[in-house]
């Protein structure tokens, strides 16, 4: 199956990078400050969650900035993709209704265009964490890890929610309530340690096993466990073999609901 999609990936190459093109221009079309927004818009919720959080949840908490920042950056990439993914086949279904090519490379560039912010803000993050007083280590490199998994869930997501959404229009509203319930229980800006016994409920939410992982590396330096970097694996890889189990059941369908 891989090899299936790189070599389609390989053949439309051109039109694959024209299209992440296109959506990261049209993320900051007419817009004075253009990219600079990626780094923006990030930070002036982390100035807010700091303002209101800090005298609730970080008075005895260290490096409580960059523990929100963590959160944060995960939950905006993830909602960012998986967003973009949903509305990925509607918003493009002038070219391929009319042009023979592979549906997910619409999906395909939307992640790529989320992931470029994502990096952008990434960088400022380790900035951020500099100043917060967070010590480098080698252990940084491990973070690699989560951002894949999270890039293959999220693909999984879209590939799901596209489809979705391409039959019943009603689940963009149904998804938005969907990532606020799940900011929520991210533990973005509250210890999760706090609610006691019901911690491992957690680890049933896939974006709070991968703010985790950032979090131990960069606040802690605590190298996960073999079994964490399995559950990180097996929700990218399942909900990715959902999303590719749906598209190729309902693909052919696609083009009578749009």
């Amino acid at each position: 199956m891989w090899q299936n999609i790189y070599n389609k990936l390989k053949k439309n190459q051109f039109l694959f990078e024209e299209l992440v093109k296109r959506d990261f221009k049209q993320k900051y079309k007419r817009t004075l400050l253009g990219m600079l927004w990626s780094v923006l818009s990030p930070l002036l919720m982390l100035l807010v969650m700091s303002i209101v959080f800090t005298n609730f949840f970080g008075r005895n908490m260290q490096h409580f900035t960059t523990y929100l920042f963590s959160g944060w950056i995960v939950f905006n990439y993830f909602t960012e993709a998986t967003n973009g993914g949903m509305i990925s086949l509607v918003s493009n279904s002038s070219i391929f209704t009319k042009v023979n090519v592979p549906k997910y490379l619409f999906l395909f560039s939307k992640n790529v265009s989320a992931a470029i912010n994502f990096g952008i803000v990434l960088i400022v993050y380790f900035v951020f964490a500099a100043m917060d007083g967070v010590n480098f280590t080698w252990k940084f490199l491990l973070l690699f890890y989560p951002i894949g998994c999270l890039a293959i869930f999220n693909i999984g997501m879209g590939l799901i929610l596209s489809a979705l959404f391409i039959i019943f229009k009603d689940i963009q509203y149904l998804y938005s309530l969907f990532t606020q319930i799940i900011m929520y229980l991210s533990a973005i800006f509250y210890p999760a340690t706090a609610f006691g016994e019901l911690l491992p409920l957690f680890y049933c939410n896939p974006i709070y096993v991968y703010i985790t992982y950032f979090r131990w590396i960069v606040i802690e330096g605590i190298v996960p466990s073999l079994q964490f970097h399995g559950l990180c694996a097996f929700y990218a890889i399942v909900v990715f073999a959902i999303g590719a189990g749906i598209y190729k059941k309902y693909n052919y369908k696609f083009l009578y609901y749009v």
